[in-house]
């Protein structure tokens, strides 16, 4: 890695974007995957390549410079959400009743809510005040094991773990173009030695060509069972900034479809910032 590249990767912080439209989606196919992962008395593992400080301050200085979670999270909680119960409970979990919500927890956070006993989590955070953070806010808890290294690197190096079954979450800030593909190569080449796990790829859309392309390398790479999910705030924009973001997943829990399916039009309609906003719910590759 160059250190333009470096300096990139080390500048993003999603403490500026915690709450968002993007986080939502991708916490609530998180949510999904994990409640279905502690259906089966078996222990799962979890691994995070990409986590970030795990919990975030709604009212911090980052959060207000951009008030992203204006447009997300704040929206959501004023609507009822049955189907989502579980999602707000985690919430709820991480602000000790304070009813203004003033926390919303990072994918981190949100996996150790469904550890169990023999459970295991993988965190890697390469920034170093994050790292620090997510050291901070996960506690000392023995079942996650909390590393300052290339999440990429560390996924390759701990798959297959020994239980067999687990989620991968990736999802890398993509300001360096060329996380894409790398994106693809990782989770390709984890597959090969772990095919039995979930993998949960988010993505933003920015330039929609790149999206197609890391769909059509998942096409035509050999594996079976993906699907699509994807929420538009407006139509797709050559402009700067993210429109719509996304998850490719892999080996999808029974039920993901349909819930996603169901929810997807409703977040449209709360989140959609024009008659243009979309969704996407559909399936890549067949098992």
């Amino acid at each position: 890695m160059s250190f333009h590249q470096e300096s990139i990767l080390l500048s993003y912080r999603h403490s500026f974007h915690a709450g968002n439209f993007a986080d939502i989606i991708k916490h609530i196919v998180q949510v999904e995957i994990l409640e279905h992962l502690t259906k089966k008395d078996k222990p799962f593992t979890y691994i995070d390549t990409h986590s970030g400080a795990g919990l975030f301050n709604l009212n911090s200085e980052h959060a207000r410079k951009l008030e992203e979670y204006a447009g997300g999270i704040s929206k959501l909680e004023a609507q009822d959400w049955p189907e989502l119960a579980r999602y707000f409970e985690v919430i709820a979990e991480h602000n000790d009743g304070n009813a203004e919500g003033a926390y919303y927890p990072g994918s981190p956070l949100i996996a150790q809510d469904f550890l169990r006993g023999l459970d295991k989590a993988w965190l890697y955070e390469l920034h170093p005040e994050d790292f620090q953070r997510l050291k901070h806010n996960i506690g000392h808890d023995r079942r996650v094991q909390v590393k300052h290294e290339d999440g990429f690197k560390g996924l390759l190096g701990l798959v297959p773990p020994p239980a067999r079954r687990g989620l991968v979450l990736i999802d890398p800030s993509y300001e360096i173009k060329a996380d894409y593909d790398q994106v693809f190569k990782v989770v390709n080449t984890a597959y090969k030695k772990f095919s039995t796990g979930t993998y949960a790829i988010w993505y933003p859309m920015v330039n929609r060509q790149q999206i197609d392309d890391l769909e059509r390398n998942f096409v035509h790479s050999g594996i079976r069972d993906i699907q699509r999910f994807e929420l538009g705030l407006a139509a797709d924009s050559h402009g700067h900034g993210m429109t719509a973001t996304g998850m490719i997943v892999i080996n999808p829990p029974w039920g993901l479809m349909d819930k996603m399916s169901a929810v997807l039009p409703k977040l449209v309609d709360v989140l959609g910032e024009s008659d243009e906003a979309f969704y996407k719910a559909d399936v890549l590759v067949a098992e």
